[in-house]
C-alpha cells in the first residue's frame, strides 16, 4: 500500500542512491539533481504510489510551505477579516497558513515566533494589536531577528518597530476623520470607549479622537477605559449611562466594542440614535446589517492581510524595510443621524 512504501523502496526501484532519491523528491538547499535522474525517480515514485513525508521535505529544503499568522484574538471579527486576506494571498503563493493567537497576553508574541521558527515556517505575519510593553517589544524583536537569521521572512501590521516590512494603519488619522465628520453633523459632547491604555491600537484611535475634539474646540470627552472586547464596550457604555453628563455621541474604538455599547444602551432602555448616538471603528461584516446601521471607519482588512503577505515574501530590498501606509474611510450611517 502507498503508506507503506518508503523512500528506500523508491531509490531501489529507480536504481539510484537514497540521497539522490531524496534530493529529486524533496529538493535540497545545497545540491540539485539532473533532469533525467529526477524524471526516473518521479516515475518510480508514481509506480510505487509513494507519498512523500512533509517533515522530511522540510528538513531537506530548510523551510516548510507554512506561513505563520499571529493575531491578538482569533474570535475578533477584525482579525478574521484580516486572516481571510492572508490565507488567500498565501494560497496564491503555494503556502498554507498556521493561525496563532496571543490572546492579548504580553510575552506570547515572542514565544509564538520562536515556535514558528522551530517548526521551520517559511514566513510570519505579525498582525498588530500588541501591548505597549518595551520589554515585550524587545523580546519580539529578538525573536524576529532570530527567525530571519535562519532564512525566515517576516512582515508586520501595525507600528514599524521590528525592522521588517510593515503595513502601517493610520488609526489616529482615521479616528480624527471620524470625529470631524460627526462634528459636521452637529455633535459636540462625546464619550470615548477607549479600550486599555496599554493596547497600542486602541491607544492610537482614542488619542486621535481626543486630539481632534480639542482642535475643533469641543469640550473634553468622557474617556472610559476597559477591555478591548464586546464586554468592555458593554461595561463602558453602562458607565456612560450611569454618569451621562449630557453626552450626545459615544465613540467606541472598535466595532466589537460598539456592539457591546449598543447592547448596554438597549438594556438601559435607551434608543440609539434617539437618546444617544453610537459610532465604532473597523466596519467588520458582523455589524453591517445592524439596525440602525453603525457609523464607523472602514478598514480594508482583507487587503491589508494580503499586502502583508506580499511584503513578507518579496526579496528584501537594500536599505530600510518597506513601509506601506493604509488609511481608513469614514462611513456615516443611521446610528449618528446628527443633531
Amino acid at each position: 500500500m502507498a503508506g507503506q512504501v518508503t523512500l528506500s523502496d523508491v531509490a531501489r526501484e529507480a536504481g539510484v542512491s537514497l540521497a539522490t532519491a531524496s534530493r529529486a523528491l524533496n529538493g535540497s538547499a545545497n545540491r540539485t539533481v539532473g533532469a533525467d535522474l529526477r524524471e526516473r525517480v518521479l516515475e518510480a515514485a508514481s509506480r510505487l504510489r509513494y507519498s512523500p513525508d512533509g517533515v522530511a521535505q522540510a528538513m531537506a529544503r530548510g523551510r516548510t510551505t507554512a506561513l505563520g499568522l499571529v493575531v491578538p484574538d482569533i474570535a475578533d471579527p477584525a482579525c478574521a477579516a484580516l486572516a481571510s486576506g492572508v490565507v488567500a494571498a498565501a494560497e496564491d503563493a503555494g503556502l498554507s497558513v498556521t493561525l496563532t493567537s496571543t490572546r492579548h497576553e504580553p510575552g506570547r508574541e515572542a514565544a509564538l515566533v520562536a515556535l514558528l521558527e522551530r517548526q521551520r515556517a517559511r514566513a510570519v505575519v505579525l498582525a498588530g494589536g500588541r501591548q505597549a510593553d518595551p520589554a515585550g517589544e524587545q523580546a519580539v524583536r529578538a525573536a524576529v531577528d532570530s527567525f530571519r537569521a535562519v532564512g525566515g521572512a517576516v512582515a508586520s501590521v501595525g507600528r514599524a518597530t521590528f525592522g521588517v516590512p510593515t503595513v502601517v494603519v493610520g488609526d489616529r488619522e482615521g479616528a480624527s476623520d471620524l470625529v470631524t465628520a460627526l462634528h459636521g453633523r452637529g455633535y459636540r459632547r462625546f464619550a470615548v470607549l477607549a479600550g486599555p491604555q496599554t493596547h497600542t491600537l486602541a491607544a492610537d484611535r482614542s488619542a486621535g479622537a481626543v486630539a481632534a475634539l480639542a482642535a475643533l474646540g469641543c469640550p473634553p470627552p468622557v474617556v472610559v477605559r476597559g477591555a478591548f472586547s464586546r464586554d468592555g464596550g458593554y461595561e463602558g457604555m453602562r458607565q456612560v449611562v450611569e454618569d451621562r453628563a449630557d453626552v450626545q455621541v459615544v465613540l467606541a474604538v472598535s466595532d466589537v466594542m460598539a456592539a457591546g455599547a449598543l447592547a448596554a444602551a438597549r438594556d438601559a432602555g435607551l434608543s440609539v440614535p434617539g437618546d444617544l448616538a453610537v459610532a465604532g471603528y473597523g466596519d467588520v461584516g458582523l455589524l453591517r446589517d445592524a439596525m440602525p446601521g453603525l457609523t464607523t471607519v472602514r478598514l480594508p482588512l482583507a487587503d491589508i492581510g494580503a499586502l502583508a503577505v506580499r511584503l513578507a515574501l518579496e526579496p528584501p530590498a537594500a536599505g530600510e524595510p518597506e513601509t506601506v501606509r493604509v488609511t481608513g474611510q469614514v462611513v456615516l450611517r443611521g446610528s449618528t443621524p446628527g443633531v
